[in-house]
């Protein structure tokens, strides 16, 4: 299961904030739009993904956030079963 969240941002902050919702390992996937609210950039990730992969991202996402003044970024987080409500037991054996 997947929730979103969104957050308005400076272009000049863009780069920064999509670095760090990387590295927070839940993404599912970054979609970033205007403030007119058109989808300027989208982009999935995926469970292992490295950085030979996300360097041609990067370098997009840094020429964008050149471009563009004020935007929103809509992120795309997977549940834990932690965050769905579910717990887990822990059954000992006593001997």
């Amino acid at each position: 299961m997947t929730n979103k969240e969104s957050f308005s941002i400076n272009g000049d902050a863009l780069l920064k904030k999509v670095k760090e919702l990387i590295a927070e390992g839940n993404v599912r996937k970054i979609i970033i739009t205007d403030k007119s609210g058109k989808e300027v950039m989208s982009f999935p990730l995926t469970v292992g993904v490295v950085g030979a992969f996300l360097l041609p991202v990067f370098a997009a996402v840094g020429a964008l956030a050149a471009l563009i003044g004020e935007c929103t970024i809509t992120v795309e987080r997977e549940e834990t079963k932690k965050e769905e409500g579910e717990s887990i037991s822990h059954v000992t054996n006593n001997e």
